[in-house]
């Protein structure tokens, strides 16, 4: 017993991961003691104040800690800028998430120009707009409808998604594969309920959770036996361990199966071509909200461990992983473009985009210098707030009967009926695409100078093609929006909350701001290339 080392936890290091774990823990005592008709108020300041204190706390630690950063929780856990970044950003887009889960329905559409009478809303059930009011009841049961009718809400999905959120946080910052692994079980279980709420197309939904609940289990148990594996070859579990002992086993075959399956798992989770096939049917099927949630924290948190398992626990084995990489970004870039241009489904279009976008966050990975990680944070920064203002956008536009429209060719003439939700949607819209002045620009230039840097420079051209080639299905929304006519019986525009409103106002913002002034943020991620070990 002498030789144990002694328990120590660094308090002040994890305050923003004891908020956030907190705030998910009192969302639960809140469903089994707070009132109903007193829930939702409490459930959603709980959430945001929960997630904006733990925000603070990222800023309070990143100014105390050094740029080596800190080890904390006997060496499970690294507390350093690259976590800190990138946990900052989980809890900004889960801010913004939640304020779009707790939209509720509205009385009126949006008058279609000026002097346009406002017109009643057909959205007739109270409650949060893109959650079902009773997940336990059959899809279009009388349980169901009698729960619409009630008002019911699902309240639940404020707690699940601060304990996504909390997963999220540790999952980039795991110094050992044991904590690694349960962080990406705490960030995914809740989400594979939250996938299976969604108020229309209830069948749908439920179906996307159950591909989304197999394929991550598939994923999980694949990063599971990857670590087993690299613990026989290794005796180790800690990244900076590993890393040490790999120098001197890089050819064994079982290290090298171990890192191939962890990255692997890794793949999964963001959603890389070939193990990509659950990303659209998952988005469509989702609740809206939850699919922005996920195609930007999600990546956030994922992208985060990638960078620190391949430059902390796997840097000897650089000439095995760097093809596997190569190979796995050409085929996320190519394949996912193309498929997006056959795409008539918005929600889809955007699922096989945000798997583009994958590939060229690789191209970053791979250049395996620090101006790599740093041109991968800034690009995760810059997408995960486009990406959420373009599906809060996408959420506001709903057919006669309160669902969203989700058929492209539907949206033609949008943008001259609403001219400033056509001008925000474009305007994601072209940093997706990468134009200038907007913050995908940035993004792109970045991560593919760092590739060229690395000695990547064919990848960088494949880069720029597909980027050339995924132009024209963006550019395509835009002509329907603003230079096509509208057809007979056009979707409507719900009017969201002021809350919402100063949401994609704020995602908007930062859109244009990291595509014309993007120096401070580059700046940061510059100084938060260095992993603790």
């Amino acid at each position: 017993m002498s030789g144990m080392p002694t328990p120590h936890v660094e308090y002040d290091l994890l305050l923003p991961l004891l908020i956030v774990f907190g705030t998910a823990v009192i969302g639960v005592l809140f469903e089994a003691f707070v009132a109903r008709r007193a829930r939702y108020l409490m459930q959603v300041l709980l959430a945001v104040g929960g997630l904006a204190a733990a925000f603070a706390a990222i800023v309070a630690v990143g100014r105390e800690v050094p740029a080596a950063g800190r080890i904390a929780v006997l060496g499970a856990v690294a507390v350093d800028r690259p976590a800190l970044v990138l946990q900052g950003t989980v809890l900004l887009v889960g801010i913004m998430a939640v304020i779009f889960i707790a939209e509720r329905n509205v009385g009126a559409t949006v008058a279609e120009g000026p002097g346009a009478a406002t017109a009643p809303a057909p959205l007739t059930t109270p409650g949060m707009d893109a959650f079902t009011p009773q997940a336990s009841a059959a899809p279009d049961s009388v349980a169901e409808l009698d729960a619409a009718r009630a008002g019911l809400i699902q309240t639940e999905v404020f707690p699940l998604t601060v304990l996504a959120i909390g997963g999220m946080l540790v999952f980039p910052a795991a110094n050992d594969l044991v904590t690694m692994f349960v962080a990406l079980e705490v960030l995914s279980l809740p989400l594979y309920l939250l996938c299976g709420l969604a108020r229309y197309r209830r069948l749908l939904s439920q179906e996307a959770a159950l591909k989304y609940f197999l394929l991550g289990a598939f994923s999980s148990a694949l990063f599971l036996f990857g670590a087993a594996l690299l613990y026989g070859a290794t005796g180790a579990l800690s990244l900076p361990e590993i890393g040490e002992q790999l120098f001197a086993h890089s050819s064994d075959p079982l290290a090298l199966i171990g890192a191939g399956l962890l990255l692997v798992g890794l793949f999964f989770k963001v959603g890389a071509v070939p193990f990509h096939s659950w990303i659209p049917d998952v988005y469509v099927g989702a609740p809206t909200p939850i699919t922005g949630f996920m195609a930007a924290a999600t990546k956030v948190a994922a992208f985060g461990a990638m960078l620190r398992i391949i430059y902390v626990a796997l840097p000897a084995l650089h000439d095995q992983w760097r093809p596997l990489l190569w190979v796995i970004s050409v085929l996320t870039m190519v394949i996912a473009t193309i498929a997006a241009i056959t795409q008539n489904d918005i929600k889809r279009m955007l699922a096989y985009s945000s798997i583009a976008h994958v590939g060229f966050v690789l191209t970053g990975v791979l250049a395996a210098i620090p101006a790599g990680v740093a041109s991968t944070m800034f690009y995760l920064v810059a997408y995960s707030f486009s990406t959420v203002g373009a599906f809060a956008v996408v959420n506001l536009i709903r057919r006669s009967g309160g669902e969203e429209e989700l058929d492209m060719s539907r949206w033609a003439g949008l943008g001259r009926r609403y001219p400033v939700v056509g001008l925000l949607f474009s305007m994601f819209l072209l940093a997706f695409a990468g134009i200038p002045l907007t913050s995908g620009f940035i993004s792109k230039f970045a991560v593919f100078k760092a590739a060229a840097e690395g000695g990547a420079a064919p990848l960088v051209v494949v880069g720029v093609i597909a980027s050339g080639v995924a132009a024209y299905f963006y550019v395509r929304v835009i002509v329907l929006m603003f230079f096509t006519d509208s057809p007979a019986d056009p979707p409507h525009l719900v009017s969201p909350s002021v809350w919402s409103i100063a949401a994609i106002a704020l995602c908007a913002t930062v859109t244009v701001t990291l595509g014309v002034l993007p120096q401070p943020l580059l700046d940061l991620a510059a100084t938060a290339t260095q992993f603790a070990h």
